[in-house]
């Protein structure tokens, strides 16, 4: 790969922000709080209950659509999937664990090490940018705002806004038109080898998968990326 494009399209959570490196911790101590009042015989018991109706709530494409869309009913409905798992009516009792939950998650949101700097740094480089993220418009933008990402793009394309996301081609067709750039002039950067490694390969666009935990790539990834990188700062010049 060339060292720059001429534009590039990223993701937003998991990419640019740590978004779900603070979900286990968040559960387990939710799981602390609300344990004696879920009737479980400890949190760990409780947190079992949840990482198995996490796994089951999550593993649905069409589920998962409808849950990134609104992650307070997502996490409501985790909570008292969990609960029925050991036995107990959820109640008012599953969103406020829920509450709980989402109140934790967002304040360990944070921008991975280098994240800005890098942005700013392709911006200097003349490098035109794209924020393409899934989920719904108040938390996405929520985070864009809090971190004041706005000024680094061209585009902003949100799914909650656009009515469809990743990997649908057209958000990343729109994201080329915001840019002013051809497949051939433009990398997508993103954590996901489903919706933005494989669609990049589709439509002739360079791919950057970001592998932040360092897990490397599965046995049979869906699509092969043309760099792997932990942060995406190891891409500034």
């Amino acid at each position: 790969m060339s060292p720059l494009p001429r534009a590039m399209l990223l993701d937003l959570d998991d990419t640019i922000l740590d978004d779900a490196g603070g979900a286990d911790a968040c559960w387990r101590t939710v799981c602390e709080e609300f344990a004696c009042a879920a009737g479980a015989r400890d949190a760990a018991t409780l947190l079992a209950a949840v990482d198995a109706e996490r796994e089951w709530y999550w593993s649905d494409r069409e589920r998962h659509r409808r849950g990134r869309l609104d992650l307070a009913a997502a996490r409501a409905g985790i909570a008292a999937g969990a609960l029925r798992r050991l036995g107990r009516e959820p109640g008012t009792l599953a969103e406020a664990v829920a509450w709980a939950y989402g109140e934790c998650r967002r304040a360990s949101v944070r921008p991975f090490p280098g994240a800005l700097e890098a942005l700013a740094a392709f911006r200097e480089r003349g490098v035109r940018l794209a924020l393409i993220t899934n989920g719904a418009s108040e938390m996405q933008r929520g985070k864009i705002e809090r971190f004041g990402l706005a000024p680094l793009f061209d585009g902003i394309l949100v799914e909650g806004e656009l009515g469809f996301g990743k990997p649908d081609d057209r958000v990343f067709l729109r994201a080329l038109e915001a840019v002013g750039a051809g497949p051939s002039d433009a990398w997508v950067v993103g954590d996901n080898l489903d919706w933005e490694i494989a669609p990049a390969r589709r439509l002739g666009m360079g791919a950057v998968w970001v592998d932040a935990a360092g897990r490397g790539l599965p046995a049979d990834p869906p699509a092969l990326p043309d760099r792997i990188v932990r942060r995406i700062a190891e891409l500034a010049p």
